[in-house]
């Protein structure tokens, strides 16, 4: 079947995609930014550039769609404008869908009592869009769900946010408001079986997990999975207004979406519908407390890492490293990439000999000192070394790390031992440029643990821009080495702390 997914760069049409892909769809992507899309899903879908609140860019968008999967939302617009901005867009989309005969809609919408006078200008927005699909394009399917659980989920990453960082939370009469969560995954797994009920279409169906729970349930909760302590002290007098600002001060979720999401918790969202059980009975939505490990699982670092780089690097300076650190999705991420004069194969045995008895090429003296001090906190320290000095696979041992990903003369994935308040990964990749050049990319993945975790990782940053910058040089500077001796290990460098 031939299908379109509106929003194909977001949090749910990016994990849409592959769902449909598998089930043998051919998939046509709309968004506004093609480079995301095609970056994520090279030569498997078409991309088009397009945007509901231009319609002309809609004429042409869906010659031969069978279903068309709405997912737009203008939030980001602003308060003032977006449910302006999401009317407009809603029905752009079900003029041009209807005028090219598309059979069906599916749209994610949101939960919420269309009857409650008080309920928020944000799930109004969503149930509006939803009557704008109805009234104006093809037969509609309607999925309504509250806040969906998985890395990436604005609503999850608020609830992440303010648990890691706030030890000490006062809390509002809304964190007890009811809600019914749902895993990503099932959310998923209803848009992508609708497409096969047909009796779903003209339908409003509510979806939501086996159990209720409350903002601060969820908080506790995720706080037990983190194994952090937390304080919840709930208050009268603070009006989600005023909660919005609060976290504003704390997330880094932009204001113009967190505010809307803040006053929509006032509004108890529960399913108030068995449709989606009568539809759909092979679907059994998982537990709140599983969808939150699935969400809290360590996600592929390697897209993680792709995600984050530079889309280009370029340098004539084979021991210039550019440095890039960001956050993603609960992680900090410390990317470093430079040019190397050397093979790809050179270089990879370059770094897969690191550690042990050649120590770690720059500033070693500082590796073996975290070593004592974390044999002194009850650690494993520095370990023993290695099993084998040249070559490495999957559980071996590196000093204090782990072989936890090895894909031969391509990318290495070492995980910390140490006793850390987090979790660490260093990750080396290597990249062919050219005959004799490569492109070197060591990145740090670090998982802070509540406040102090955070404190940790920023008090050492300038300690591993001095380390993770000498040491990318420095086994740049020995694979040349090594590439001139003829595939024979360099000596012992002198100089620059390099071993």
């Amino acid at each position: 079947m031939n299908v379109l997914v509106s929003g194909a760069s977001g949090f749910i049409g990016s994990q849409l995609i592959p769902a449909l892909l598998s089930r043998g769809h051919y998939v046509v992507c709309m968004t506004r930014d093609p480079a995301k899309v095609t970056r994520k899903f090279p030569r498997t879908v078409h991309v088009v550039e397009a945007d509901a609140l231009r319609p002309e860019t809609l004429e042409r968008l869906f010659v031969g769609i069978d279903v068309a999967y709405y997912l737009i939302h203008s939030l980001g617009a602003g308060e003032g404008v977006f449910r302006e901005a999401d009317r407009l867009a809603a029905r752009s989309f079900a003029q041009a869908a209807k005028r090219a005969g598309v059979q069906r809609v599916i749209y994610l919408g949101g939960l919420g009592d269309a009857n409650n006078t008080k309920l928020s200008v944000h799930l109004a927005s969503r149930q509006e869009s939803g009557e704008e699909l109805r009234a104006w394009g093809p037969p509609v399917t309607e999925f309504r769900s509250a806040v969906v659980i998985g890395a990436g989920s604005l609503s999850f990453e608020m609830i992440r946010y303010l648990t890691e960082r706030l030890p000490i939370m006062i809390c509002p009469r809304w964190v007890t408001t009811r809600i019914q969560p749902i895993a990503v995954a099932d959310v998923v797994r209803y848009l992508v079986q609708a497409v096969d009920v047909p009796e779903s279409a003209g339908k409003t169906i509510d979806i939501g997990s086996p159990s209720i729970e409350t903002y601060r349930s969820m908080m506790l909760k995720y706080a037990a999975a983190r194994r952090l302590q937390r304080l919840l002290l709930q208050v009268p007098v603070l009006t989600p207004r005023l909660s919005s600002y609060w976290v504003d001060l704390v997330t880094p979720i932009d204001s113009a979406i967190s505010r809307p999401l803040i006053e929509g918790l006032r509004s108890e969202v529960v399913c108030r519908n068995d449709l989606a059980q009568r539809l759909f009975p092979k679907i059994h939505p998982m537990p709140f407390e599983q969808a939150l490990q699935r969400a809290l699982a360590v996600p592929n670092l390697e897209d993680m890492a792709n995600r984050r780089a530079e889309k280009q690097f370029r340098s004539a300076n084979p021991e210039s490293f550019r440095h890039r650190v960001k956050e993603d999705e609960g992680w900090v991420v410390d990317i470093r990439e430079g040019l190397c004069e050397a093979a790809p194969k050179q270089l990879f045995s370059t770094v897969e000999g690191i550690g042990g008895e050649r120590g770690w090429f720059y500033g070693d003296w500082l590796w073996h000192l975290r070593g004592w001090l974390d044999d002194l906190m009850g650690g494993k320290g520095m370990d023993k070394g290695r099993r084998d000095p040249d070559r490495l696979q999957v559980g071996d041992k590196v000093d204090f790390w782990e072989v936890v990903e090895m894909e031969a003369g391509r990318r290495l994935v070492l995980k910390a031992k140490m006793k850390l308040p987090g979790e660490a990964y260093l990750m080396f990749e290597v990249f062919p440029e050219g005959r004799c050049k490569s492109r070197l990319r060591s990145t740090a993945l670090y998982r802070p643990r509540g406040l102090f975790g955070r404190w940790y990782w920023w008090a050492l940053l300038p300690l591993h821009r001095y380390i993770f910058r000498g040491m990318n040089a420095a086994i740049c500077r020995r694979a040349q080495l090594s590439s001139v001796a003829g595939g024979r290990w360099a000596p012992a460098m002198k100089g620059s702390h390099a071993k």
